[in-house]
């Protein structure tokens, strides 16, 4: 027979209501008292009902995450699987759905899903957390969302993001310092506002550089594996070539390596390849890929954290940064490493 909240206070010596208490991370519970009741629901395989839990609480116990159809599920992943943690340790649950953004309908979307389905917030990843429709949605609702690296912060509500500028920049800088001054650069999805940023920090380190911008060298992709090839296919064409390709996320860079590959253009004896993201897919491919670290899951996580126990107002912050790290691989090479 299943375990009962009534049978966990009976063995833990507590009321019923210490119990909930405790299952559902309120404060003002003693240590002792909040481990011998998790203790003991763990020994009985006690799990709360989540939908009596809701009718208790007024809370649904659901997080959602909304996102585009992202070219780059590497990306999705790493958020999803950060939002996913920070729910099960607080008893939440994670809703995911993406939305077509193709057409012209992706407010009446997230309307006809947040109808169906109540929701004790909302994660939005960029294009979505820019979309005034969607967030005149969400106000009018009243329903809380975060945002991760919106194009602008905004003041009545926390958001996360990284410095992609900043992190850009310190992936060129570190081509350039490589001995690399022909460099082309792939760059994001438009509509992505971290595609912008990220060309931004590319100029900046070049300009810093006293280097020029060969605009040719500068194509736009989608983050997608096949938008990297196609960029890579005008880049490594007949004639002169950059000696080194930013590829403004992992998957992109994927691509270039690849199309490199097949034309027999050796990464890095030829060619040095920079991604950005660090997704699984940076050390699964040969050669293991030189990146930027973003803190996609650390994103997902703080995101739903920010949920499922909003900041006191004293004690709110308007962008939550996280830092990036610049991971060396075997991608990028100094320019004259391989000169007989």
């Amino acid at each position: 027979m299943k375990s009962t909240i009534t049978d966990v206070a009976k063995q833990a010596g507590v009321s019923m209501k210490t119990v909930s208490r405790v299952l559902n991370n309120e404060p003002n519970v003693a240590k002792k008292t909040r481990e011998r009741v998790l203790e003991v629901a763990k020994t009985l395989r006690y799990s709360p009902n989540l939908a009596a839990r809701g009718l208790a609480s007024s809370k649904s116990y659901l997080i959602a995450l909304i996102y585009d159809n992202s070219p780059s599920p590497n990306y999705i992943g790493s958020v999803q699987g950060g939002a996913i943690n920070a729910c099960r340790e607080n008893g939440f649950h994670l809703v995911v759905e993406p939305l077509d953004l193709s057409g012209a309908k992706a407010s009446g979307e997230v309307e006809r899903l947040l109808e169906r389905l109540p929701v004790d917030g909302i994660i939005l990843t960029s294009p979505l957390c820019d979309n005034p429709e969607i967030l005149a949605i969400l106000k009018r609702l009243s329903i809380p969302y975060v945002p991760i690296t919106p194009t602008e912060p905004n003041p009545d509500m926390s958001s996360v993001k990284m410095d992609n500028i900043s992190a850009a920049q310190e992936m060129t800088e570190y081509l350039i310092h490589q001995g690399h001054q022909k460099i082309g650069i792939i760059t994001g999805h438009k509509e992505h506002v971290s595609s912008e940023l990220r060309y931004k920090g590319f100029v900046r380190a070049m300009d810093k550089a006293g280097l020029n911008i060969n605009l040719d060298w500068v194509v736009e992709g989608d983050f997608s594996f096949r938008s990297g090839v196609e960029a890579a296919e005008i880049l490594l064409g007949d004639g002169e070539h950059p000696s080194a390709i930013f590829a403004c996320n992992d998957d992109m860079a994927a691509g270039v390596i690849s199309v490199a590959n097949r034309k027999g253009i050796s990464v890095p004896r030829d060619l040095s390849v920079g991604g950005f993201d660090d997704t699984p897919l940076a050390t699964v491919i040969n050669p293991q890929l030189t990146t930027i670290r973003q803190p996609i899951h650390q994103m997902g996580y703080q995101a739903a954290s920010l949920l499922i126990k909003p900041p006191q107002a004293e004690e709110a912050l308007d962008v939550y940064m996280l830092d990036h790290k610049l991971i060396i691989r075997e991608s990028t090479a100094k320019l004259h490493d391989f000169d007989n």
